[in-house]
């Protein structure tokens, strides 16, 4: 199994825009990114830390709709 790589908040949210997630706002550090789809919206919410925690990214891709291999493949 393929450990997750650390990652930047900055560095998150331009993998994501990789997936078609916008920026829709930002309040203090956290970056709040949404992505429309026919049926409804999904919203993430990027902490913008200098280094996002393994079990705080895995919650992130989960809550992204994304697998983790697919998510790889966007790194």
């Amino acid at each position: 199994m393929t450990k997750l790589p650390v990652l930047s908040g900055n560095d998150l949210v331009k993998i994501l825009s990789k997936a078609g997630f916008q920026f829709a706002r930002q309040k203090g550090s956290h970056i709040i990114l949404v992505k429309f789809t026919e049926s409804k919206k999904r919203a993430v919410v990027v902490p913008n830390h200098k280094e996002i925690d393994r079990g705080t990214l895995s919650e992130i891709i989960r809550q992204a709709g994304l697998g983790k291999d697919e998510f790889l493949k966007l790194v």
